[in-house]
């Protein structure tokens, strides 16, 4: 099919609305699919450091008790 100016383009011989709505919620799910282990990696990176800080001020006190 071949469009004549850009407005026909965009327009899509009536169904525009419908084609560029699936082009965007597609592009929002695929953008999504690639973020959110990411974001999970960044967030599970950050708690396991939280919890090894911790860990050791935990042992470090521990010992100085004991002394």
């Amino acid at each position: 099919m071949q469009f004549s100016t850009f407005s026909e383009f965009i327009n899509m011989g009536g169904h525009g609305l419908y084609v560029w709505l699936a082009y965007g919620i597609a592009l929002a799910i695929i953008t999504a699919n690639i973020l959110m282990p990411i974001l999970a990696r960044k967030a599970l990176i950050n708690n396991l450091v939280r919890r090894a800080r911790r860990e050791k001020r935990q042992a470090s006190s521990q010992e100085s008790q004991k002394l």
